[in-house]
């Protein structure tokens, strides 16, 4: 009997764990792009959305307090590596047909969380001093759990 309670705790957990963003995966899309390229913004198609509630999941946003309302996918919507970003501010923002989510888990391993700041309804996180280069993992989610034509813009300053 304490085996099969066990069994069935680790199982449940796995379900939970899975059901999370999870930055070990790739993107679905890839960049490599450069601080001095997204000097002029660059924009990037995507349809924003998920079925993983992140008020669910354990993730600490170093800028969010409490759980983070919306729904995003497991992997990362993109990959983006970032280069030579040193002296810049790095922004990453969202324009959508919807009420839009950003979460980034940035290339030092942090993760960050907007849900309005760009107006309309629509994320906007500015990294003002980005630790490291490297793969910074980009979920666009929604507030609700629909879906929606999105397009990410980032841009250095």
């Amino acid at each position: 009997m304490r085996f099969g309670l066990i069994a069935l705790m680790v199982w449940v957990w796995a379900g939970v764990a899975n059901a999370c963003p999870d930055f070990q995966l790739w993107g679905n899309e890839r960049y490599d792009l450069t601080a001095q390229q997204l000097y002029s913004p660059q924009g990037f198609r995507v349809v924003a959305g998920g079925n993983n509630n992140l008020a669910a999941c354990r993730i600490k946003a170093r800028n969010f307090r409490g759980a983070m309302p919306g729904y995003v996918t497991t992997a990362p919507d993109f990959s983006m590596t970032v280069r030579g970003r040193s002296g810049f501010q790095l922004e990453f923002r969202v324009v959508s047909n919807c009420d839009a989510t950003l979460l980034i888990n940035t290339a030092s391993g942090n993760w960050y969380f907007d849900d309005d700041d760009n107006g309309n309804a629509d994320p906007k996180i500015r990294l003002t001093r980005p630790a490291a280069d490297g793969i910074y993992d980009v979920w666009i989610g929604t507030f609700d759990g629909s879906s929606c034509d999105a397009v990410l813009y980032m841009e250095t300053f």
